[in-house]
Formats: structure tokens, C-alpha cells, sequence
């Protein structure tokens, strides 16, 4: 029990941290190293199955091609 709430805490946190990341690559004002922040965060975040790998690859593509 004690092993799966501190998972659950650092998952509450990852995802949080992602979130704020991608909020912030598709704010008007992005830079591209905002943009390469949060592609990364979500290349992490799937490979430790935090977010399915389709929904992380269905935001980098919706990130690659927004207009900024």
C-alpha cells in the first residue's frame, strides 16, 4: 500500500508537470524550446506508461503542426 501511493503521488506530479508543459508549447507565444520540452515530457510519459503511447504520439503531432 505504502509502494503504491508513492507511485501515485509521483504519477499526480509527472502528469501535472506534463500538462503544464503542453499548456505552455500551445500558448500563442511559444518558443520552439517549449515545444521540445513538452515532446519530450511526452515521450517519457508513455515510455513509463503514464499516458498510452497513441495519445502522447496524437499530442506531438497536434503540437508539430499547430500554428504558431
Amino acid at each position: 500500500m505504502r509502494k503504491s501511493r508513492a507511485a501515485a503521488v509521483r504519477n499526480r506530479a509527472q502528469r501535472a508537470a506534463l500538462r503544464t508543459a503542453v499548456k505552455k508549447a500551445q500558448a500563442p507565444g511559444a518558443t520552439a524550446a517549449d515545444k521540445l520540452a513538452a515532446v519530450k515530457l511526452l515521450d517519457r510519459a508513455a515510455r513509463k506508461n503514464l499516458i498510452h503511447r497513441n495519445a502522447a504520439a496524437r499530442r506531438k503531432s497536434k503540437l508539430a503542426t499547430a500554428k504558431s
